[in-house]
């Protein structure tokens, strides 16, 4: 078996503690579908990017339009995402982070922050 080094452990490190943070009982569980287009959505937000419906419709490659639109609704009645409408236009909505999907994604950014901090101990 070859050796690693200390920082080959960091991913799985990273993917227990965020299997912790989805199984938590503070958030709602999402399936694979929606896990990755909450990923998708928090990579936009964070580079403050106002996501409209019909553009995250358009974000995911390898799912129709109405796929998504139908995980936004799910993520929407699981509390994860709320609409906001447009000031000028009322037919355009926007998809913002809840409170809860603020923390949820913190939550996940912080498992990345201590798997790293595990592979220096």
């Amino acid at each position: 078996m070859q050796n690693h080094s200390s920082n080959f452990d960091i991913y799985p490190q990273f993917l227990a503690n965020a299997l912790k943070v989805r199984l938590s009982s503070k958030y709602p569980l999402l399936d694979q579908h929606e896990e990755r287009l909450m990923d998708q959505l928090a990579t936009s937000w964070s580079k403050g990017q106002k996501l409209t419906v019909l553009l995250a419709m358009r974000m995911c490659e390898d799912a129709s339009a109405s796929t998504v639109h139908r995980r936004l609704k799910t993520l929407r009645l699981k509390g994860m995402l709320d609409l906001q409408l447009d000031e000028d236009d009322n037919r355009v909505k926007y998809i913002v982070p809840t409170e809860l999907a603020n923390s949820y994604i913190t939550e996940l950014g912080q498992s990345v922050v201590m798997a790293a901090g595990a592979s220096r101990s």
